[in-house]
């Protein structure tokens, strides 16, 4: 004989994997049943994708908060080559100061350290680096220093050179720039060596 009673249960407290399980059992008649199960652990996923989304943000937001204040790229560079004389390679603000890299006499590679306000000497340290003859083959016959590139790609992206670095690998050498607009926005520029043309990146997204 059939029953038209509906009889609900609901069972709790089953710990699956860290996240709790509630199970819903809906019975109408005897033959017939539904079962419905709904985990945490699906809310938390959806919680950490949107989580991880955020700290995207936040990653581009401190990028965008540790803009450069008085001292220009070129000014850092031109602050560490007075400290430290030779040949900067590249110059990236990074950690709230301005990191320059000096291939000096010998072949000794120097990291020094630039306020980004003041544009003084925050410290200096030798590098294990060994690719000074590819580099000094890079810049053979160049005319265009990195101070020079800084410059040039703040000129013609009219925003703010956050880093400036040799690209000595493949037929064209040259530099390569990443500048900051206003509004955040990112941009990457390739410097020749010998004219000081400032072209897109192609790989820029």
């Amino acid at each position: 004989m059939k029953r038209n009673i509906v009889i609900a249960v609901v069972t709790a407290a089953a710990l699956v994997g860290g996240g709790t399980a509630t199970a819903l059992a809906v019975a109408g008649d005897d033959d017939d049943s539904t079962s419905v199960t709904r985990t945490d652990d699906d809310r938390d996923d959806r919680g950490e994708d949107r989580s991880d989304d955020r700290d995207g943000d936040d990653d581009d937001g401190a990028v965008r908060a540790a803009a450069p204040g008085d001292v220009t790229a070129a000014e850092a560079i031109t602050a560490a080559l007075k400290h430290t004389p030779g040949t900067a390679v590249s110059a990236e603000l990074d950690d709230g100061s301005w990191e320059v890299d000096v291939l000096a006499e010998g072949d000794t590679w120097h990291t020094v350290r630039i306020a980004p306000d003041s544009g003084k000497v925050l410290g200096a340290q030798k590098d294990d680096e060994d690719d000074a003859a590819e580099v000094r083959a890079a810049l053979k016959g160049a005319s265009v220093t990195a101070e020079d590139a800084a410059k040039a790609a703040a000129a013609a992206a009219k925003g703010t050179v956050v880093s400036v670095d040799l690209d000595d690998d493949g037929g064209d050498k040259g530099w390569e720039a990443e500048t900051r607009a206003s509004g955040g926005d990112a941009r990457d520029w390739n410097v020749d060596l010998k004219t000081a043309s400032v072209t897109p990146d192609r790989d820029d997204d």
